[in-house]
């Protein structure tokens, strides 16, 4: 296959700019509360999940979150689920994912219509949001840091909202990260703090049984006693 020409490449960098339909989006689920639920997104019924809803493929905001995810994913497999969600379509997805080093121990799911994102309380954001000068300076100390770069968006809209969940087993949310920009990235260490239970009861050992101190042997006798005790 060819690769794409500059006029295609622009073409498609200018449909991410597009504003999509808005969605009907539900509040932003708290701390506390029963994580929401939609068809294409399902947390682990028996294991803490950690939720992240990505920016559009190509974006560097989002390969750099991803890649903290699937690194956080094979540290902590099995015990804890981790979800990317992704509104590209299935073959950028697919695209993407392979060339930012793959999804190792992180489930990939498609909501191409967003649907799961509004259910989740993530609409559209501002042009401040997006494309403002702090993302625009943090996106060019990424580059300049660790290398990642704007890659081309072959699908998927710049105001789409990011942001991540933390879901404990019984399916309580534990902890929200909403992005305030497009810069913001999760922070893994505080979804996993969150998610660590503290035990409400300590088992305490039972006590070990008192020792019976031992009784001193008599000193023996002197030889020269001994021998008149003899007589």
């Amino acid at each position: 296959m060819a690769p794409p020409t500059l006029t295609q490449m622009f073409t498609k960098e200018f449909q991410s700019f597009k504003s999509p339909p808005a969605k009907q989006v539900a509040p932003v689920p708290k701390v506390g509360e029963p994580a929401p639920t939609h068809e294409k997104l399902t947390c682990a019924p028996d294991k803490p999940t950690i939720v992240v809803f990505l920016r559009h493929c190509g974006c560097p905001f989002a390969e750099k979150t991803f890649r903290n995810l699937t690194a956080f994913s094979n540290k902590h497999h099995p015990q804890i689920h981790c979800i990317a969600v992704s509104h590209s379509d299935q073959t950028a997805t697919d695209d993407w994912v392979e060339h930012v080093g793959g999804a190792w121990e992180t489930e990939v799911v498609v909501d191409e219509e967003r649907e799961a994102y509004a259910a989740w309380g993530l609409g559209l954001s501002s042009y401040w949001h997006a494309i403002g000068p702090f993302s625009i300076y943090n996106a060019v100390q990424l580059g300049k840091n660790e290398g990642i770069w704007n890659r081309t968006t072959e699908s998927g809209t710049r105001w789409q909202q990011s942001g991540a969940f933390a879901v404990d087993k019984k399916g309580v949310v534990k902890w929200v990260s909403v992005a305030r920009t497009a810069s913001e990235i999760p922070d893994m260490d505080a979804a996993l703090r969150a998610l660590i239970e503290v035990p409400t009861e300590i088992e305490v050992p039972s006590a070990a049984p008192a020792a019976v101190p031992a009784v001193p042997a008599a000193p023996a006798a002197p030889a020269d006693q001994a021998d008149q005790a003899a007589a």
